[in-house]
């Protein structure tokens, strides 16, 4: 007969790859006392890899072995627990723009929930709690650019974005000036020093209708 540890295995296994299980996942196959139980014996064994408290992944197995799941296939899993999207840090954001140096001790991201420190493996990834506005359309430049700001503050936002604007495509500079209404004053008035007269309908019309419709 198979074992509570054996039967939580085989059922992890029904999911993708990087899916985020906790404890009740598995109330189906035992008791809650049982469960964590098994869990604990399953990281121990390797089988499972606790990413912090009260959620697990399964391990991948491979031909040369077991190995960690894909770090963004558990972000965006961890995204549907936490109801909000994950986004790579401000200081990321500012070192892939060529705003600052900085490079953070370990990956961090932004997150709607409370601050976490994620185990994968050998890695380590901080988990930090950022308000809405820092959370803004996720995987697009405009994105990236509020986050950049954030990280840079008041003080560098105008050098800042005088270094970024001159560059940016008509729909780029337009989803950036769709989001004015949802960051700080301190980044929306030099965003809005940007917007001239001879700029195209495209932008005007970007701006008009879809700056509610991009902002999750």
């Amino acid at each position: 007969m198979a074992s509570l540890s054996d039967k939580i295995m085989k059922y992890a296994e029904t999911f993708p790859e990087g899916m985020v299980l906790g404890p009740k996942s598995f109330l189906h196959l035992g008791n809650r006392a049982a469960i964590d139980q098994a869990l604990r014996s399953l990281v121990r064994r390797g089988g499972m890899i606790r990413i912090f408290q009260g959620r697990y992944v399964r391990t991948i197995n491979t031909r040369s072995g077991k190995r960690s799941p894909d770090l963004q296939k558990v972000l965006d899993s961890l995204q549907k627990l936490l109801g909000g999207p994950i986004v790579p840090s401000g200081a990321f954001a500012a070192k892939s723009l060529g705003l600052s140096e900085e490079v953070p001790p370990r990956p961090t991201y932004l997150v709607p929930g409370p601050d976490r420190r994620l185990s994968l493996g050998g890695i380590e990834v901080d988990l930090r709690h950022a308000p809405r506005w820092q959370l803004v359309v996720p995987g697009r430049l405009a994105g990236t650019i509020i986050r950049a700001l954030a990280f840079l503050g008041p003080e560098k936002t105008e050098d800042a974005l005088n270094s970024i604007v001159p560059g940016l495509s008509e729909t780029d500079f337009a989803q950036l000036i769709s989001l004015r209404s949802r960051v700080p004053l301190w980044i929306a008035e030099p965003l809005g020093a940007f917007i001239r007269p001879e700029h195209t309908a495209e932008v005007l019309f970007y701006w008009a209708f879809n700056r509610e419709s991009e902002v999750p």
